[in-house]
């Protein structure tokens, strides 16, 4: 994007005033997507995000900032901007970068944007159809499909200079259910870290008549009863309760400045021996990975409590500054527009010893957790509060009658201690994380698990 003379003289004008570190991060980003709300269209997008941030240390001090002007004045000006906020006494500083290519796992054979409009309108068409088709008391379905075509470059004064291109796709079918005067809804949206043969693992119509599924089950449902039950929750997007209520712990971003209940805790057992939890960047294909961080940093995985112990956390440059500990590849930002922290990746809670058969059987009431929703957390103490989309009570070991409104409530040290059986069919699900440098892709995950006890909230 930018010259690499261009980018050794930013480096050299943003530590002219005495910072001891510097970085350019520049980025071309093309979204694009198609909506439609039963069956016709309702939006066409597609749009480039373009610019540069440059951003300067001194020790744990930073000072950045970023522009979309890309011409050689418009960075020269960027520059200047952050050397004069880091200080006032001006040398000139020569650096001199050099190109690194860091191997790419996760190769694409369908590129987004090559597809038409027509064929792009024709995959949501057969979703949104395959869900109307499931029951005559689906009213509404709204189908999508999106796609990211992501290219950065990092060059630092370290003498760094690199680049990586990522894409993602993802379709998207939420679907209405009426009856009675009563509606339920259903969702259903995989995405990968690819190009469009991602729909090779996730059908449209299947992803159609998942969402459907779900929406006519609800409506069929009673409402859950509320107390502390012993809960199975499901794989896939089970793990977002780990991801909200433990996970932003484990990030340099709280953990440096002292803003988390895991800080000083390595070593120490925090869950249960069952309970190995892992973020890992390095996934061919999954939808929170990439080949290098937001910092040029190749992405890695990273063992976060294994066996029920605190091995590490996830650390950016700034909290390794600040903590003495190694960076993880785990720096990400939602654009050029924001500095970047210590974010997950793919961040799940890996198979256990138990058979999953063995989970259901073990429990003698309680509900199952199907499928959660979102929720609220407290991220200085690890409250949380999460739907769940798909309920059923357990009884005498059996999955019986589908329930609805149900919620659990409770903190994420309290069940990490209570996840006392942990399964075997690991998966994980798609979502937008949000945090102080924007919103990112992230995968959450992990096997059916058993929480013996946990507060559900109904009626």
């Amino acid at each position: 994007m930018l010259e690499k003379r261009l980018l050794e003289r930013i480096l050299g004008i943003a530590i002219s005033t005495g910072a001891d570190f510097a970085e350019v991060y520049c980025e071309v980003t093309r979204n694009g997507g198609i909506h439609l709300i039963n069956g016709e269209i309702d939006d066409i997008s597609d749009n480039t995000v373009s610019g540069v941030g440059i951003r300067a240390f001194l020790g744990t001090r930073t000072v950045y900032a970023s522009t979309s002007d890309t011409s050689e004045a418009g960075v020269v000006k960027c520059a200047v901007s952050v050397a004069e906020a880091m200080g006032d006494k001006s040398l000139p500083q020569n650096v001199v970068i050099r190109e690194k290519i860091f191997p790419n796992i996760h190769p694409v054979s369908r590129v987004p944007f090559d597809a038409d409009i027509k064929e792009r309108t024709d995959i949501v068409h057969e979703a949104c159809s395959a869900a109307r088709e499931y029951d005559e008391r689906i009213v509404q379905v709204i189908g999508g499909l999106s796609m990211v075509d992501h290219t950065i470059w990092v060059a630092n004064t370290e003498g760094l200079y690199t680049s990586d291109r990522h894409l993602r796709s993802r379709i998207m079918v939420n679907a209405v259910a009426s009856a009675g005067g009563e509606n339920q809804s259903g969702h259903c949206s995989p995405g990968r870290g690819m190009g469009l043969e991602f729909l090779t693992l996730f059908p449209p119509k299947d992803v159609g008549r998942e969402a459907a599924r779900q929406a006519i089950t609800n409506l069929t449902a009673d409402y859950c009863p509320a107390g502390q039950m012993t809960v199975a929750i499901e794989n896939g997007f089970g793990g977002v309760i780990f991801h909200e209520a433990c996970g932003h712990s484990l990030e340099a971003t709280s953990v440096a400045v002292g803003c988390s209940p895991m800080r000083g805790k390595p070593g120490q057992a925090l869950a249960t021996e069952n309970v190995t939890a892992i973020d890992d960047g390095t996934i061919p294909g999954a939808w929170g990975s990439v080949n290098i961080d937001d910092e040029g940093h190749p992405t890695q995985r990273n063992v976060l409590i294994e066996h029920g112990v605190l091995k590490s956390y996830m650390i950016d440059r700034l909290g390794s500054r600040r903590m003495g500990m190694p960076v993880t590849g785990n720096s990400r930002r939602q654009s050029y527009r924001f500095e970047p922290t210590s974010r997950m990746t793919n961040t799940f809670i890996d198979n256990g010893p138990d058979k999953n058969e063995d989970i259901i059987a073990s429990i003698e009431y309680g509900l199952y957790a199907r499928s959660m929703g979102g929720g609220s957390v407290d991220p200085l103490t690890g409250s949380f509060n999460f739907a769940v989309d798909e309920g059923y009570i357990v009884r005498n070991g059996k999955i019986c009658e589908p329930v609805r409104g149900a919620s659990l409530i409770g903190t994420g040290s309290q069940i990490l201690m209570d996840i006392d059986m942990v399964g075997q069919n690991l998966d994980t699900a798609q979502g937008m994380c949000g945090s102080s440098s924007g919103s990112v892709p992230t995968d959450v995950g992990q096997p059916l698990i058993r929480v013996s006890k946990i507060t559900v909230g109904g009626r």
